[in-house]
């Protein structure tokens, strides 16, 4: 019998600076720091969230290799936002902190792409209503978005 999973509760990441990575997802997506231990791990808490945490990170040091793109391991996180207005504040924050590397529509979720500080990759996504998804319930594409295209077919639509 398989295990019976509910939801992803949270994720750690390995980071080289714990105070560069906590004011970077904090001044990103409005994390709150909740707590440290031992001076090398903090946890973090989205805002509304019903979790203990939804993310922690692991200080590992400066000197801390990157991981080979494309080896094996984490590729990325996921964040959804409610909106696709919040997608759109997404974008420029990203913008502002200089983490901003991509975007795709997926047809059933519209995304960003970014890294932190430490190179770890994150996406932001927002996801369609379930009644529009159409042809994409069991297609992943890969294809531009058109950000303003989806603003204003889904303006004022929440999802999350």
């Amino acid at each position: 019998m398989p295990v019976p999973v509910a939801r992803l509760n949270h994720a750690v990441l390995y980071v080289r600076n714990l105070d560069r990575a906590v004011d970077f997802y904090s001044r990103a997506f409005g994390f709150e720091e909740i707590g440290r231990e031992g001076g090398m791990m903090a946890f973090l808490r989205a805002a509304g969230s019903d979790n203990h945490h939804d993310l922690g990170l692991l200080q590992v040091g400066e000197a801390a290799p990157s991981p080979a793109r494309g080896s094996v391991g984490l590729y990325h996180l996921a964040w959804q936002v409610p909106t696709i207005e919040d997608l759109a504040q997404a974008a420029s924050v990203l913008v502002e902190l200089d983490a901003l590397t991509g975007a795709s529509d997926h047809g059933a979720t519209k995304s960003l792409y970014g890294h932190d500080p430490d190179g770890n990759e994150f996406e932001v996504m927002w996801m369609l209503p379930r009644d529009q998804w159409g042809e994409f319930e069991r297609r992943g594409v890969i294809l531009p978005l058109n950000l303003q295209r989806e603003i204003d077919r889904f303006a004022g639509v929440a999802t999350a």
